[in-house]
Order: structure tokens, then C-alpha cells, then sequence
């Protein structure tokens, strides 16, 4: 299938609908917009929510800690996704990353640094210099000033805001792919709720926390090692931090178990006993979509593409994800991430 003619898509442009209005489908269709099609976006939900598990991630557009336990793949898309994000928002905060570890723990960013690459190895001093609230509290960390963030809510209604003004329609309600796909071309983006259509999916439950902690500040992203739940805060602003998040091996979405938001607030502590006193805004759960590699899937079969499997880098790999299934659309060129059904 090298050209569009091959898709059997005949005209591509007239009729292309995206199911679901995430980081997935949204990425999708700015980057069909970018290339004159106009597609229209089916989604259950009137506006981005809780219900959508793009709601509950953390921004952190860091491919080279990723590295650490992801695929090569990860690093290599990951890279573009920062100049994407800003691009198209304009909210990318470029910072860098500073991975920690408590003193007991020194042998873990050990092997956090053989993994990983792009990176300065600070001592308590420059890491003083960059957060001032972490003085004499970490001898030595990592430092991957590549590396950024953004407030994923902020981004997702940008992205929305600037579709709408290039007339993408919103149609809010729940469709199947099977059913849209009789008027033309289907992007199924629906993410976990996709599972019953997608072999091999499952889900990959993260737990997080949104934080009021007025007394530290913090400027970049921290990755906190611990041998059983490694810490992610990223700050929001106005002393407002996400803290994350275990991952649970389950599709179902349920409630925060307070083992983990104890562990979670316990790290927390660990970072800066100032957290001992924030106020929690927010505990939210849901369940992420993978396949058995953890990278994303792109398939196709009649007039459905199905995109799926982002996992837990939704906002590092989207981008990447969204230009092969334009491209493979308009261009009709094989994704990298394409699967043969």
C-alpha cells in the first residue's frame, strides 16, 4: 500500500471522522487540518473531563528519562513532541527534568544514569541552583535540560479552540466505529474504551494526585527513585502540582486505594516535608491502553483506522502518532507503528 488509491478510500477528503476527543484524536486532526482535510470529531462527552483518561496525564514531554524503561521508539518520537506541543499551543514550558534520589537510594540513579543519556550529573550545589526549595536535601541528581512540560487540560483546549476555528465539527455522542464508517473513513481514537474491537489491548492502571502546596516551589518536573513507587510531580503553577502515579496491571477503572495515594503522598514527603502540609485538590484514576510492546498500534481495515496503544506517553507520542495516520491518509505511506490486521 503505497499510494492512497491502494486504501481503497475513494475520495479520502470528503468524509473522515475521528472517534474520540483525547490526545489521540485531537492530535489527529490538527494534523489533518495541516493537511486540508477537515475532519469531523465524534465524542460521548461535551467536553473534556474526568471521564477521559487524557484528563489524568502529566505532561512531562521527557523522552530521555523514558529511556530508562521504555522502547527505543519512545526516545526517538518523544524528541519532536516539545517543539509539536509548542507549535500548536504555544504552553510548553521548557525547563528540563531533575531525576533524585533519596541518599539510601544513590545505587537506583546509578542505573537510572547507565540507561538514559542527554544528561548532567549535579551535585547538591547546582541542584540547589535550580530549585532552591531541594537545598541539602540531594547530594546528587540528574539533570535533562532537553527535556519539558506543559499542563495537559491547557493544551487539550487549545488544540480544541484552534479546530474549531478551522471548522472542525464536534458531534457529542456515543457511536460505534462500524456505524460511522458507512459515510466514509472512521479514525477510531477512543483509546481503553476501544478494547472490545482491539486485539490485544489492555489497560494499564495510573493512579495521580493534584496538590495545593503554596510553600515550595518548584520550576521543573522531579522524578523521585524509590524502589517501589518512583514519585512524579510536576508543577502547574500557582503552587498547584500533579503527583504520579502507580500503574496497575487492570482495565478496570476504579477508585485510588489508599496505599498508593499514602505511598504517593509519603514520596511526596520524602521530596520536601512542605508537602506534608499541602492541600489535595484532586485523586483521580484511570486506565491507560496498551498493547503487549507498550507502543502504539496503527491498523486498518476497511474504512476503519484504528490508533491506539499510546500507553502512558499520550502527550509524548501523539504527535508522532498523528502524523503517520495523516500521512498514511493523504499519502497513503505505512506508518511505522502500522500492524497488518
Amino acid at each position: 500500500m503505497s499510494t492512497a488509491s491502494a486504501l481503497n478510500i475513494q475520495p479520502l477528503a470528503d468524509k473522515v471522522t475521528i472517534l474520540g476527543g483525547g490526545v489521540a484524536g485531537l492530535c489527529v486532526a490538527t494534523e489533518l487540518v495541516e493537511r486540508d482535510i477537515i475532519p469531523t470529531i465524534v465524542d460521548r462527552q461535551t467536553e473534556l473531563g474526568p471521564q477521559a483518561c487524557s484528563w489524568w496525564a502529566g505532561g512531562m514531554l521527557a523522552p530521555f528519562c523514558e529511556a530508562e524503561s521504555a522502547e527505543e521508539d519512545v526516545v526517538t518520537y518523544g524528541k519532536t513532541a516539545a517543539q509539536w506541543w509548542q507549535e500548536h499551543t504555544g504552553l510548553v514550558q521548557q525547563k528540563g527534568s531533575l531525576v533524585l534520589a533519596l541518599n539510601r537510594d544513590q545505587a537506583d540513579l546509578q542505573r537510572f544514569a547507565k540507561r538514559t543519556e542527554a544528561y548532567e550529573m549535579l551535585d547538591e550545589g547546582a541542584i540547589a541552583d535550580l530549585e532552591p526549595d531541594l537545598e541539602k536535601r540531594f547530594r546528587r541528581g540528574l539533570y535533562y535540560q532537553a527535556e519539558a512540560h506543559l499542563a495537559p487540560r491547557d493544551a487539550l483546549r487549545a488544540l480544541k479552540e484552534k479546530l474549531i476555528k478551522k471548522g472542525v465539527q464536534f458531534i457529542h455522542k456515543t457511536a460505534e466505529p462500524e456505524t460511522l464508517a458507512k459515510d466514509g473513513l472512521v479514525v477510531d481514537c477512543r483509546g481503553i474504551k476501544a478494547k472490545p474491537d482491539l486485539e490485544g489491548l489492555r489497560g494499564v492502571k495510573g493512579e495521580m494526585l493534584i496538590l495545593r502546596c503554596p510553600d515550595v516551589q518548584l520550576e521543573r518536573p522531579i522524578r523521585l527513585l524509590h524502589p517501589r513507587i518512583p514519585l512524579y510531580i510536576v508543577p502547574r503553577g500557582d503552587g498547584i502540582y500533579m503527583l504520579g502515579a502507580t500503574m496497575v496491571e487492570s482495565s478496570a477503572k476504579q477508585h485510588a486505594t489508599v496505599r498508593s495515594v499514602m505511598e504517593l503522598l509519603s514520596s511526596a514527603y520524602a521530596l520536601n516535608p512542605a508537602f506534608g502540609e499541602a492541600e489535595i485538590l484532586e485523586i483521580g484514576v484511570d486506565s491507560r491502553p496498551a498493547f503487549h510492546d507498550n507502543l502504539p498500534k496503527i491498523r486498518h481495515q476497511g474504512q476503519i483506522i484504528q490508533a491506539n496503544g499510546l500507553y502512558r506517553h499520550g502527550f509524548l507520542l501523539a504527535p508522532s502518532l498523528a502524523k503517520m495516520v495523516a500521512d498514511y491518509i493523504h499519502l497513503g505511506t505505512e506508518p511505522q507503528w502500522f500492524e497488518a490486521i
